[in-house]
C-alpha cells in the first residue's frame, strides 16, 4: 500500500524507498538534466567541426582534440571525482560540478582560437566527470526493487539518448541561423535545471553512507557482472563515439553537405532512440540482463563495421550503420550499468556507476583520437582548410574505411570478452535467466506518471 502524501513528496528520501517513479520526480527530473548534458555535449559539436575549424583555422590535429579533450577529460577523472563522491557526498560533488559546467559554457563567448576551445572542452569534461557518476549513482540507491532501478536508470539514460540522438539534428539547424558558440551555451540552462532539481529533490549526504576506503578495489573488477558490464559499455562507448565522429567527416567533407543536410541525415537515429524506449524492458526480461548487453553491443558494433565497409557507396549504408548502432544503444546503457551496480557493494555505487562511464568515456576518446590519427595519416594538411583534390578525396575516404574498420574489431573484442565474463556470472542475478516481466514493464498507469 502507497504511503500517503506529504510535504517532502518529490524529494530523494534518507531512507525509505519510494514505491514509484512519481514519488521521487523532482530529483529524477534534475538526474535526467546532468545525463542530458553530459551526452548533448558528447554529440552537439560534431556536425559543427568543420565550420569550427574554418573560423577557428584548426588544424587536422587540433580539430580531433576539440572532439576528444571532453571525452579525455571526462573519463580520465570520473573515477577520481566517483570516489571523492563516495567520501565526502554525491550530493555536494554533483552541485558543485553544474556550477563548474555553468562557468566553463559562458566562457565560449571569449574563445578565438582553437586551443582556447580545447581548454573550455577540458574544463567541461570535469564538471562532466563530477556529476555523472553520482546521478547514477543515487536513482540506482533510491530504489530497492531492482524493476523500479531499471526503470530509473532507463528514465535518466532516455534524457542522455534524446541528447546524444538530437544533438548533431539540433546543432545543424541551429548553425543555418546562429554561431557556433550558441550550441555550447545551451549548457547553461540545463545546468540551471539539474542544479535545482538536485537542490530541491535530493536530500543531503548521509555521513553513514559515506565510505573512506580506497578508491577501487580491483579485486571487484573481477566479478563477472562488473567486468563483463565494462566491457560491453566500452565496446559501445568506442563505437559510438568513433561513428559519431566519422560520420561527420564523410557528410561533410567527403560528400560536401551543409550542417542543416547532415542534421537531417541524422534523423533515422533520432527516431530508432525516442522510439525503442518501451521495447528495452520487455526485451530485458526476455534474454536476461547480460545477454542483453551482449546483443545490444553487438548491434552498435555491427553498425561501426558497416559503415566502415559500406559508407562510401551511399548514404543508404551510413543509414544502416546509423540504425543499427540507435537500435544497440538503447539498450547496452542501461543493461550494462545494472548488472555493474548490481555486482558492487552499496557503498561503491558511485565508483561503480564511475566505472561504467569511464570505460564508455575513455574508449570513445580514444576512438576519436585514433580515427583523427588515421585520417591525419592518410590525407596531407588540413583537412579543413586545404583544397580537395580527386586523389585528396579518395585518400580521404580510405582513411575513413581503415578508421572504421578498425575502430570495429577493436570494439569486436570487447564485446567477446563481455560475452566470455557475462557466463561466468551467477544466473541468480539475471545474466542468463529472464527476469521477471512485472520487474521490468511499466503499466500505462505508472508509465503516465514518469
Amino acid at each position: 500500500m502507497s504511503p500517503s502524501p506529504s510535504p517532502t513528496r518529490g524529494r530523494l528520501p534518507a531512507g525509505d524507498a519510494p514505491p514509484r517513479l512519481s514519488d521521487s520526480w523532482i530529483a529524477l527530473a534534475g538526474l535526467s538534466a546532468v545525463f542530458l548534458f553530459e551526452m548533448l555535449d558528447t554529440s552537439v559539436l560534431n556536425v559543427a567541426l568543420p565550420t569550427i575549424g574554418r573560423e577557428l583555422g584548426s588544424s587536422t590535429t587540433g580539430l580531433q582534440w576539440v572532439s576528444g579533450a571532453y571525452a579525455v577529460a571526462f573519463g580520465g577523472l570520473m573515477l577520481l571525482f566517483g570516489a571523492v563522491a563516495d567520501r565526502v557526498g554525491r550530493r555536494r560533488i554533483m552541485l558543485a560540478g553544474l556550477a563548474l559546467l555553468a562557468v566553463a559554457s559562458l566562457a565560449t563567448v571569449a574563445v578565438t582560437t582553437t586551443e582556447q576551445l580545447i581548454a573550455v572542452r577540458v574544463l567541461t569534461g570535469i564538471a562532466a566527470a563530477m556529476t555523472t557518476p553520482g546521478s547514477m549513482a543515487l536513482a540506482f540507491r533510491l530504489f530497492d526493487d531492482e524493476g523500479l532501478r531499471v526503470r530509473a536508470l532507463t528514465v535518466i539514460s532516455t534524457a542522455g539518448l534524446v541528447g546524444l540522438a538530437v544533438g548533431p539534428t539540433v546543432g545543424g539547424f541551429v548553425l543555418a541561423v546562429a554561431p557556433w558558440q550558441v550550441l555550447l551555451l545551451a549548457d547553461v540552462p540545463i545546468a540551471a535545471l539539474a542544479f535545482i532539481g538536485i537542490l530541491v529533490g535530493v536530500a543531503r549526504d548521509d555521513a553513514a553512507g559515506l565510505r573512506r576506503g580506497p578508491v577501487v578495489d580491483l579485486h571487484l573488477l573481477a566479478r563477472p557482472l562488473v567486468s563483463s558490464g565494462l566491457a560491453f559499455k566500452a565496446a559501445s562507448g568506442l563505437a559510438v563515439a568513433g561513428l559519431s565522429y566519422l560520420v561527420t567527416l564523410q557528410l561533410q567533407f567527403a560528400w560536401g553537405w551543409p550542417p542543416a543536410l547532415a542534421a537531417v541525415g541524422t534523423l533515422p537515429q533520432v527516431v530508432v532512440l525516442l522510439a525503442g524506449g518501451r521495447l528495452v524492458g520487455p526485451f530485458v526480461q526476455r534474454v536476461g540482463l547480460s545477454r542483453a548487453a551482449g546483443v545490444s553491443a553487438a548491434a552498435v558494433v555491427s553498425g561501426l563495421a558497416v559503415f566502415g565497409a559500406l559508407s562510401r557507396q551511399g548514404y543508404v549504408w551510413v543509414l544502416v550503420a546509423l540504425v543499427l548502432v540507435a537500435v544497440g544503444m538503447r539498450v547496452v546503457g542501461v543493461v550494462a550499468g545494472v548488472s555493474v551496480l548490481t555486482g558492487l557493494p552499496a557503498d561503491r555505487t558511485s565508483v561503480g556507476a564511475a566505472l561504467v562511464d569511464t570505460s564508455s568515456e575513455l574508449a570513445g576518446g580514444a576512438a576519436v583520437a585514433a580515427a583523427g590519427t588515421i585520417v591525419a595519416a592518410f590525407v596531407t594538411g588540413s583537412i579543413t582548410t586545404a583544397p580537395w583534390t580527386a586523389s585528396r578525396l579518395a585518400s580521404f575516404e580510405n582513411a575513413l574505411t581503415v578508421a572504421g574498420l578498425g575502430l570495429a574489431a577493436v570494439a569486436a573484442v570487447l564485446v567477446a570478452i563481455g560475452m566470455v565474463r557475462a557466463r561466468a556470472a551467477d544466473p541468480a542475478l539475471g545474466t542468463t535467466a529472464p527476469t521477471p516481466s512485472s520487474a521490468l514493464t511499466p503499466t500505462a498507469q505508472e508509465s503516465s506518471r514518469v
